[in-house]
């Protein structure tokens, strides 16, 4: 199956890189995750909050390939477990589709984008910065395949 992160920022901090590297690494090939950082639109004092959203959301378009199922990480989508995104992912897996999860930037999606979402899901009721969030989906997909592979990784 191929899964691919679409996430606003380009720029994020070296710890992020490693421990995204590290999840990855552990991960067989067809589990692993294809991350596509898109540019963040500049906050500059002539723009809005829906104007820079707009336009990274034409960039996070632009980088969902056709035919992909879109998931979309945002405060208001459904919470999962580990057990409930390991199954998630094994059905995603069984229908073969490829999957794109997006992720926004500072001021959120642009709603066309969660308009256009097959499903959304909320890693955490925290706010967590979005360097972090890519940190903590890395886990939780490796979490996923240790689930759905019966390795001793995760423990109830």
């Amino acid at each position: 199956m191929r899964i691919r992160v679409v996430a606003v920022g380009t720029k994020v901090p070296a710890w992020v890189d490693a421990a995204v590297a590290d999840y990855d690494r552990r991960l067989p090939a067809d589990w692993r995750i294809d991350w596509k950082p898109v540019k963040a639109e500049p906050r500059a004092a002539g723009g809005s909050p829906a104007q820079w959203v707009a336009r990274e959301g034409a960039r996070l378009r632009e980088a969902i390939p056709a035919g992909t199922r879109l998931v979309v990480l945002d405060q208001r989508g459904t919470e999962l477990d580990s057990p409930g995104l390991a199954a998630r992912a094994g059905a995603w897996r069984r229908a073969g589709t490829p999957v794109a999860l997006a992720i926004g930037g500072p001021d959120g999606l642009d709603p066309t984008i969660r308009a256009q979402a097959a499903e959304t899901l909320r890693l955490s009721a925290l706010t967590l910065p979005h360097a972090l969030v890519r940190v903590v989906l890395a886990e939780q997909w490796y979490r996923a395949w240790s689930i759905a592979g019966g390795h001793p990784y995760h423990r109830e």
